[in-house]
């Protein structure tokens, strides 16, 4: 299947490393131009370089941005359109925030995960739809997690913004299905990435458990009977955002090994 992904300009953020970083190989691997962000410089050239040459891909350029920070969004936005001579796919990502339960987080803790979790979405959606506009159509995928349909104990903080993607994406494809722009979120079950290594480290610390011994446990409760690799998780983004997707808008997907149960 030709995915009509070659010399398309798409812009993914968060990805010097696991989704995003495997999102940007895969899109490379396409022939699409790609532009990475993150806030390591170092990171994004270690990116960068690693994607180049895995895929013979040499049109994968990148600046440092901080997602909390409009000023930042808006000029990594602008870099790539220049680059790249426009802007056909975003692909929201950022870190997610720090695990702990409604009694462990305060204020600031709320402000700053709303900030980077959510309010950075609508930021960088809003700065690359004149893009999008301009050249009559686009898609964005947000990456979220498997909370937005089943809750995760002791993280409060991203069952609520994740939940707030799904929201936002929804309403926007009502509104954008007629600029042509589709508009999807994507949630992950147990990949292999850093994050799911580092919440995997703290509630076995919290279980006294050994750290394989937690990851056994769980992968009990994963038909599929693994964690994912984020290859897996990469190639359904590239496909929502490619030519060959034509009428998916406005879902939630997850990738999960079935680890779901929710409807």
């Amino acid at each position: 299947m030709d995915l009509g992904l070659s010399n398309k300009s798409v812009l993914i953020l968060a990805s010097s490393k696991g989704l995003g970083k495997a999102t940007a190989a895969q899109f490379a691997e396409e022939g699409a131009r790609v532009y990475l962000a993150s806030r390591s410089k170092d990171a994004l050239q270690q990116a960068a370089d690693d994607i180049t040459k895995e895929t013979g891909n040499t049109h994968v350029a990148y600046s440092v941005c901080d997602m909390t920070d409009y000023d930042s969004i808006k000029q990594v936005v602008d870099y790539a359109a220049r680059e790249n001579g426009g802007i056909d796919v975003l692909v929201n990502n950022t870190g997610g925030p720090p695990a702990g339960t409604f009694d462990d987080v305060d204020d600031q803790a709320w402000q700053q995960a709303f900030e980077l979790n959510l309010l950075s979405f609508t930021r960088t959606i809003r700065e690359v739809l004149p893009y999008m506009r301009k050249r009559g159509g686009g898609r964005i995928v947000n990456f979220a997690s498997s909370s937005i349909k089943q809750p995760i104990d002791n993280l409060i903080l991203s069952n609520t913004f994740r939940a707030g993607i799904t929201g936002l994406s929804k309403s926007l494809s009502q509104e954008l299905a007629g600029d042509r722009i589709l508009i999807n979120t994507m949630g992950a079950g147990r990949i292999s990435t850093e994050r799911v290594q580092s919440l995997d480290a703290i509630k076995a610390d919290a279980l006294n458990m050994e750290i394989n011994d937690l990851k056994a446990s769980n992968e009990k409760q994963i038909p599929m009977g693994r964690y994912g690799e984020p290859e897996e998780f990469a190639k359904l983004a590239v496909f929502l955002c490619s030519e060959a997707n034509t009428y998916i808008t406005g879902q939630s997907l997850l990738v999960d090994g079935g680890m779901v149960k929710a409807l």
